[in-house]
């Protein structure tokens, strides 16, 4: 991306983004995930003209991310009632090591995107390139219709896609290992 990104053009790539194909893999829960895109723009200042970039983004092993000191709250100067309802709370469900969050980094190494410019309308573009995925297969490729000046953005949106795709799942891995 050229130049300093406005807030008003990173709005605009974050809404404007859509994944057509989204990877059949999700996020692995106790490893590293490498996805390829393919992330599909329109030039923004010529009619017909559709950049055409590739590459991978890296997420890393999630995190477990849970308060710290959950295990031993002090009750003084409360009544025994307050520790019942507590207990209480336990037993419901409501235990506040329910707090954690699962924290996702990735990276994207620049130096594996590749782009390509094609004259077509991005319709019929879309469409081959989607159909082209889907007959290939790979679990690990997402197809994203973004924006050309803002593509890193374009990209980000399609991260946290996957971030909130496949939190469910790490949260169930998380739960069957005890580790929630």
């Amino acid at each position: 991306m050229s130049g300093q990104a406005r807030p008003d053009d990173i709005q605009y790539a974050m809404e404007i983004t859509r994944v057509l194909h989204e990877p059949a893999r999700r996020i692995d829960t106790f490893g590293s995930t490498k996805f390829e895109f393919i992330l599909l723009s329109e030039f923004m200042d010529e009619v017909g003209k559709i950049r055409v970039r590739t590459g991978s983004i890296e997420a890393d092993k999630p995190q477990l991310v849970k308060p710290e000191g959950y295990e031993t709250y002090e009750f003084e100067g409360f009544s025994e009632k307050a520790r019942e309802y507590f207990e209480h709370l336990k037993e419901k469900g409501l235990d506040p090591a329910t707090l954690a969050t699962i924290r996702y980094g990735f990276q994207m190494k620049r130096s594996n995107v590749t782009e390509q410019t094609v004259t077509d309308s991005i319709a019929n573009v879309s469409d081959r390139v989607v159909a082209d995925a889907v007959r290939d297969g790979n679990p690990m490729l997402g197809v994203v219709l973004g924006v050309d000046d803002a593509w890193e953005f374009s990209i980000l949106r399609f991260m946290l896609e996957m971030m909130g795709k496949s939190q469910d799942i790490n949260t169930f891995d998380f739960k069957r290992r005890g580790l929630l």
